[in-house]
């Protein structure tokens, strides 16, 4: 054999991790904008993992809703795979989320889902969900937050509608910042797409940082960037404040003068202009236009 023959390179793998909630809250427009934007993420991200000589995506999904089961029952499939189709997910039950810890946490191992031909990437864990879970979801973090695979992965939680306990989505994540909110299925749409398909890219370079929680912050400050560039957004601080996302921080919280010294809930649920920056208390149902919650 020719020594300096070419000898075809076994890339390291890459596990993009999506944990769905399927409760039947998620029923209609919020299941529907899930299934679209994980569906179209697909060809963009198996454009991502063809070109990289060093990392080859594959796709995990577990949904949690009487318990967590797995959409990918056989392991990770690989997103090259011309046979891989996305399995639309039904919202129907509980919200079961320690359980969906505690499977994910059996599969981030060498003897679950880590165990790959050539090794493993730090994985990408995108988690969805749109209230409050029904099970004892604190002994399943305390078991996964033990996990070195879970320590060492990116890791971004969205928010579906103001339902959402942004609180629990926090301790998941790590951060405030790591928890985007979506009031709408046209938002929850483009945030899935975004971080699906920038997570992918920069946990599969080696180029760049090589510390995954500095790559979750330079993803969220694009996410950021790029929804500033688009009219912006709103989110919530820690303490349930409603601020722009262009800015980086909650003014209120920092004790910055609000614009326009626009600091109560309108009456009648009034909707707000997106070029100003506001922050507020959180009342019982918040409309903002376009980013009024419209499921």
């Amino acid at each position: 054999m020719d020594l300096t023959s070419k000898i075809e390179q076994v890339r390291k793998k890459l596990i993009v991790f999506f944990l769905i909630d399927a409760s039947t809250s998620m029923d209609g427009k919020k299941m529907e904008a899930v299934n679209t934007a994980i569906e179209e993420s697909i060809p963009v991200i198996k454009e991502i993992s063809a070109e990289n000589s060093d990392a080859e995506i594959k796709i995990a999904a577990l949904e949690f809703s009487f318990g967590a089961s797995w959409l990918t029952k056989s392991g990770p499939v690989s997103i090259e795979d011309e046979n891989f189709k996305w399995k639309k997910v039904n919202a129907a039950g509980n919200t079961d989320l320690g359980a969906a810890y505690r499977a994910l946490n059996d599969k981030l191992s060498t003897k679950g889902f880590m165990e790959q031909d050539g090794g493993c990437y730090p994985p990408v864990i995108i988690l969805l969900s749109d209230g409050e879970p029904s099970d004892d979801w604190k002994a399943g973090f305390d078991i996964l937050s033990k996990n070195p695979w879970y320590k060492a992965s990116i890791k971004i939680s969205i928010a579906i509608g103001f339902d959402a306990n942004t609180e629990i989505l926090k301790t998941f994540s790590g951060s405030i910042e790591s928890v985007l909110v979506a009031f709408n299925a046209d938002m929850l749409k483009k945030m899935i797409k975004f971080v699906s398909v920038q997570t992918s890219r920069k946990a599969s370079s080696v180029r760049g940082s090589a510390d995954n929680a500095a790559k979750q912050e330079e993803i969220i400050k694009e996410f950021k960037e790029t929804i500033a560039k688009n009219n912006g957004s709103f989110t919530k601080c820690d303490k349930g404040h409603v601020y722009d996302l262009a800015q980086n921080e909650c003014p209120y919280c920092n004790g910055k003068k609000i614009e326009d010294d626009f600091d109560e809930l309108p009456e009648g649920g009034e909707s707000l202009p997106l070029d100003l920056a506001m922050c507020y208390e959180i009342g019982p149902r918040l409309e903002i236009d376009p980013g009024e919650e419209d499921w």
